[in-house]
């Protein structure tokens, strides 16, 4: 059994799966919630399944990029009960979660050859993306980085694709820039989620692929500035 913590964005989530199933998993899509509301969601949602974390054989957590304080937040909870209960910890993608989901429900109505591209965003400010691109097979050519989209942004990937997916929070904004004509599709509505973060975690576990539970620290991908206005930042 893993639980699957993701705190990434507003949007606070927790699952549990067990052999990569989905047992059982909530959601709050509340400002600022992460830090009062965490460890209740967690012990509500053990409950709910009869459990118990003596149950948990590991944790996995969102690593990064997003909200340097939900990130925070998720990695000190995850690292509490992998202590307490001596058991392994993951460190997952955040944006691989979110290309997992849309290749699941986009797949499925493309064809087998389909060279379109999945380009799962966070929200940095103002124009600016954490961003990485991955293919309908989740194999990824671009590495996370932060982006300013602009108009001719990702011009050397959409000439090579007849649709290049885009999504996450803080992909809405990006609809002014980039063009459907050339190609570019928004997907509305995919937010980071415990529910694919614990699917990506289920093979990493079967891997042994573990993080360094002493010394883990969440992939923020940029400095925390804390003179920096806050608007439109994630956290």
């Amino acid at each position: 059994m893993i639980l699957s913590i993701e705190t990434s964005t507003p949007v606070c989530s927790v699952a549990l799966h067990d052999g990569g199933k989905l047992i059982s998993h909530t959601a709050l899509y509340q400002e600022k919630s992460h830090a009062g509301l965490l460890a209740v969601c967690i012990d509500q949602l053990l409950k709910n399944a009869g459990l118990t974390t003596g149950a948990l054989k590991a944790v996995a957590v969102s690593k990064g990029p997003g909200s340097y304080t939900g990130l925070r937040i998720g990695t000190s909870t995850a690292k509490g009960i992998c202590f307490a209960e001596d058991i392994p910890l993951i460190a997952t993608d955040t944006l691989e979660a979110m290309a997992l989901e849309v290749a699941e429900k986009v797949g499925n109505t493309l064809s087998e050859d389909s060279n379109s591209i999945l380009c799962p965003m966070l929200d940095a400010r103002r124009m600016e993306v954490y961003a990485s691109i991955y293919n309908l097979n989740m194999e990824k050519s671009k590495a996370v980085d932060a982006i300013i989209i602009e108009e001719n942004s990702f011009e050397d990937l959409i000439m090579k694709t007849d649709n290049f997916f885009y999504f996450g929070y803080g992909a809405e904004k990006c609809q002014t820039v980039l063009n459907k004509e050339k190609g570019f599709r928004f997907i509305p509505g995919i937010d980071p989620s415990a529910v694919y973060l614990g699917k990506v975690a289920n093979g990493l576990y079967e891997k042994g692929e573990f993080a360094d539970l002493a010394y883990f620290e969440p992939f923020y991908l940029k400095e925390f500035l804390t003179k920096k206005s806050t608007k439109n930042l994630l956290g």
